[in-house]
């Protein structure tokens, strides 16, 4: 029997009676954090290859440590592994099922580490695998909104603001604008990682070791180009976490709210766009009804991950320095937040390819709302009066319209010139609505000519 047997805990041995059942379901965090088996694994390895070239334990132990490892990996990974009720951690149970294949060889380890300075390698590790394949999903997103934009070049639209009809745009202005909250997401994520790329392993509980260990050593192997500072610091820093999740609410908040644009451009009332069929739901009562619940969802899974920010938060926010058992609470909103992004952000790239757009009903649509009315005042501009002026004459002029039920492209010179005699017949060429999107020839303006060469820009990116 080996000598973790003897114990009913590795830790046990200050302790005169065994910990309440009860106490062991609270504190357990098996069922969560078992996802973490890889990175533990991971770093074990690469914790028992410094231990052998510090003579902390020999080379022939090493080799044995890391095939035992290997052995429990490939178990996990096949899903024969048995975990146990009483494993209180992924940690505990991996060590626990190595010491019994490999004998109390298994028990060396440990030297010179901790499960504080474990765990947060592990979340790191994790962390770091997961912020890359959200960089993947992202770029895939971009990728379907640059296309979509490229394939409804030329398509008018209103644009809103304050929810009501301000001045034409083009949809493909309008999609590009998500690229670039997906690129600021991107940028994010990129930047955070470079907090999360920090080897944190020699740590130990709070105060590092005393054995002769190889930080650097470790980072090399796990591929950490920088190794953490101060060892209080380490075992207690959550901030790369609540990073993550900061950014990850910001990147759902820009999906949220194109869904709910969209939510709203499928209703009747809009008409603007069709989502397929293979994105929707029907009623269990309703026979018509086609619901955006794809979309809805997003939206609503928004507010989850702004939860778990405040979740995180609130937990860190009075720790007395270190550790505290109150960080193990740190990995189900991570964890959550990893799951709902990368869903997200995956499902709605598949939906966005399958959108379509009415394009005669948002053109006919941003002639409403005398959209024009803007252009109109930027004529009187180029005419030499002031704009607070030329403001003013126009603001008379969409008075006079909604009196007389008329629209501003229905208004005669003669009736124009009610208003100020100095306008000419070439005013009428700027009432229309794609001599409006298209006079805005500015960096960032919506005219086709600025939107074709920023797609350009993108695609030779």
């Amino acid at each position: 029997m080996t000598n973790i047997e003897k114990k009913e805990k590795p830790w046990g041995g200050r302790f005169g009676e065994p910990t309440d059942r009860q106490v062991e379901a609270f504190t357990s965090s098996l069922h969560f954090d078992r996802r973490l088996f890889r990175y533990d694994i991971e770093g074990s390895v690469a914790h028992a290859r410094m231990l052998g070239r510090q003579g902390i334990i020999t080379k022939g132990e090493a080799r044995t440590i890391v095939a035992g490892l290997r052995k429990v990996f490939a178990d996990i990974e096949a899903g024969v592994f048995q975990f146990r009720p009483d494993d209180e951690d992924i940690h505990m149970a991996i060590e626990k099922a190595l010491t019994e294949r490999i004998g109390d060889v298994g028990g060396k380890l440990h030297a010179g580490r901790s499960r504080n300075d474990q765990i947060a390698l592990d979340i790191r590790l994790y962390l770091r695998a997961e912020i890359g394949r959200v960089l993947e999903f992202i770029a895939e997103l971009k990728a379907g909104f640059l296309a979509l934009a490229k394939k409804e070049c030329g398509a008018i639209m209103p644009g809103y603001t304050h929810l009501q009809k301000a001045q034409p745009v083009l949809l493909s202005h309008y999609l590009l604008a998500f690229w670039e909250m997906l690129a600021r997401d991107e940028a994010r994520f990129r930047d955070c990682l470079k907090r999360v790329n920090v080897m944190p392993l020699g740590a130990a509980a709070l105060a590092g070791t005393g054995l002769p260990i190889d930080r650097t050593c470790v980072a090399r192997l796990l591929h950490f180009p920088a190794v953490s500072q101060n060892s209080m610091d380490t075992v207690s820093d959550r901030d790369f976490v609540a990073e993550f999740i900061f950014a990850a609410s910001l990147a759902m908040m820009h999906l949220s709210r194109f869904c709910e644009d969209l939510i709203l451009w499928s209703t009747d009332e809009f008409g603007y766009a069709e989502i397929a069929d293979a994105f929707t739901t029907g009623s269990s009562m309703m026979p018509q009804k086609k619901n955006p619940d794809v979309a809805e969802l997003i939206r609503g899974k928004t507010g989850r991950v702004y939860g778990n920010l405040v979740s995180l938060l609130t937990i860190l926010k009075g720790l007395p320095m270190t550790y505290n058992r109150d960080l193990q609470e740190d990995k189900e909103p991570l964890f959550d937040t990893v799951d709902t992004l990368q869903a997200s952000l995956q499902v709605l790239a598949a939906m966005i390819g399958r959108l379509s757009f009415n394009r005669k009903k948002m053109e006919k649509g941003a002639e409403g709302g005398f959209s024009t009315a803007t252009d109109v005042a930027e004529y009187l501009v180029m005419k030499g009066l002031p704009f607070r002026e030329a403001h003013g004459i126009v603001g008379k002029a969409v008075a006079y319209c909604i009196r007389n039920n008329k629209t501003l492209t229905g208004l005669t010179l003669k009736e124009f010139r009610k208003f100020y005699p100095g306008f000419e017949k070439d005013l009428f060429a700027c009432l229309t609505v794609r001599q409006s999107v298209n006079a805005r020839k500015i960096t960032g303006g919506t005219a086709e000519e600025m939107i074709q060469k920023r797609i350009a820009e993108l695609e030779g990116r």
